[in-house]
Parts: C-alpha cells; sequence; structure tokens
C-alpha cells in the first residue's frame, strides 16, 4: 500500500524548474552587489519549534549552483528542533548562497511545515494502533516531496498516485452499477492490485465486504458507525476513517479500532515552518 516517494531524477527536474522560475536570466541584485568569485558562510535557523524535513533537498539547491559548496547539515530529516536551533551550515560562493535562498527555504519550510503536522496528528493517536495517512491532495509536481515530509512526521503514505492502488469512489461506483460488479472488474483486470472501496453506510460496508475488498474507506462517518463496521468486518479487511478529520477529533476516530486515519490537511492547507538563512561571514 505504501511506496517510497523520492525519485532522484523526479527531485532534480523539480528543482532545476524552481529555480529557473525564481532566477531567469540571472539575480540582478545579487548580481550588482556581489563579486563572481566572493564566498561567504552562511546559517539557517528554526525560528520556531517542530519537525525538519527538506534539509538534504536544499542542500541539491544550492549544489546545483555551487558544485563545491560545502553544506553541513547540524539535524536530519525527521528530528524535532526548537527555535532558535541552528539547522545547517554552509560555504561557498555569496552568490550561490543568495541566489538559492528562497527557492531552498520554500522545499523547506512547506516539507517542515507538513512533517510538523504530521507529527502533531500522530501524537494525537499515541498508544493506539491507527496509522496516519496522507492523500493525494498535494501540489502539482510536488507529490513526491509532501509525501517524504508525511513519512519525516512519522505518517505513512497512502498511494502515490492513479497507478500504483486501486480507490473505487463513489462516482465509480455509479458508473459500474454497484460495489459488487466495481471489484469484480477489477479483480479481473487488475488482480495484482490492493483494491480499497469507499463506502458511506453500513450496507455498503457488508457489500464491500462480501466483494472481497483488501481495504474500505470509512467516508465522512461519524464515530458510533465506524465502530460499528469496524465490529462487521471482524478482521476480515483493513479499515481507513476519511473525511473531516482534524486534530481535535483525531483520537476519537482512532479509538473505533480503525487500521488508518487519512487526512488530507497534512499537505492541502498546510502552514510553513519558519527559518530564516543568515550570512555569518565574508570568507
Amino acid at each position: 500500500m505504501f511506496t517510497d516517494t523520492l525519485v532522484e531524477s523526479e527531485i532534480t527536474n523539480l528543482i532545476q524548474s524552481a529555480l529557473l522560475e525564481d532566477i531567469r536570466g540571472g539575480d540582478v541584485t545579487t548580481e550588482s552587489l556581489i563579486g563572481r568569485e566572493s564566498k561567504a558562510r552562511a546559517v539557517w535557523i528554526a525560528k520556531q519549534d517542530g519537525v525538519v524535513a527538506g534539509l538534504e533537498i536544499a542542500k541539491k539547491v544550492f549544489c546545483q549552483l555551487d558544485n563545491n559548496l560545502d553544506w553541513n547539515t547540524i539535524f536530519k530529516d525527521g528530528d524535532w528542533v526548537k527555535k532558535g536551533n541552528v539547522l545547517a551550515e554552509m560555504s561557498g560562493l555569496c552568490r550561490a548562497i543568495l541566489m538559492g535562498e528562497r527557492v531552498a527555504l520554500n522545499f523547506a519550510q512547506r516539507m517542515s511545515g507538513i512533517a510538523t503536522e504530521t507529527a502533531m496528528f500522530v501524537q494525537q493517536i499515541e498508544g493506539l494502533p491507527a496509522i496516519i495517512l496522507d492523500t493525494r491532495k498535494t501540489v502539482p509536481g510536488m507529490r513526491a516531496l509532501d509525501k517524504y515530509a508525511v513519512k519525516a512526521g512519522g505518517g505513512q503514505n497512502h498511494r502515490m498516485g492513479l497507478y500504483d492502488m486501486v480507490m473505487i469512489k463513489d462516482n465509480h461506483i455509479v458508473t459500474a452499477g454497484g460495489i459488487k460488479n466495481a471489484v469484480s472488474f477489477v479483480k479481473e483486470k487488475h488482480p495484482e492490485h490492493i483494491i480499497e472501496v469507499e463506502i458511506t453506510s453500513l450496507e455498503e460496508a457488508d457489500q464491500a465486504i462480501a466483494a472481497g475488498a483488501d481495504i474500505i474507506m470509512l467516508d465522512n462517518m461519524p464515530p458510533e458507525i465506524m465502530k460499528e463496521v469496524v465490529l462487521r468486518v471482524e478482521g476480515r479487511t483493513k479499515t481507513e476513517a476519511s473525511g473531516n478529520i482534524s486534530l481535535h477529533n483525531v483520537r476519537e476516530v482512532a479509538e473505533t479500532g480503525v487500521d488508518y486515519i487519512s487526512v488530507g490537511a497534512l499537505t492541502h492547507s498546510v502552514s510553513a515552518f519558519d527559518i530564516s538563512q543568515k550570512i555569518k561571514e565574508i570568507i
């Protein structure tokens, strides 16, 4: 069900695209003020408490501009940090350090925000067996990084895309003529794939179980109905709660006995983690 998220070639292309978007023909400010061979030492500082992610992505950004840049990561992705902690140090061409700053921070601040939010959800259900999952509600082109950040925060990844797992949702069920038909058609054509079926009622839960679904998604169900579904499943299939999950209700949802809890908010409305870059000296 879960997949590794970082593909080197995809990340390189994404970084190059982001740098092109920001720099294009050149950084008119930096190139007017800083000599081509001037070197500097700079640090990244956490401006809040939380979980960091994306520090190695940041390094790759700067190294695209200065392949001799020396980057020392003091904390690693997935670490809890405190406000004021120095996250990383770098030394190299001053132009590269300044030109890469915003792109590198954009990646790391978003990823650290996702990791921090994920860690908060994981903490809320501590001691319970449910697993926090992400969704496909990601920034276009940045799904690999968004999902990597979820893992850094202690969550796990749901499907990467439409290609690596079957998710039969309400519109699929309507077009297939029911849950039984939908599951049957997919099993015939793609028996190698895990099949998840979205259900909204006890009746649909029974149909999905009988059809042989591997996972049933309990969509926007009240906790008392979730508990009933879990009882009916009797271990024959996995269960996933989804829809309007928040830090305020996630523990109550986990206490129903579901196996997974998917949270769109981890990636679709994340708050950036505050990091600042400071040049310490010209060398």
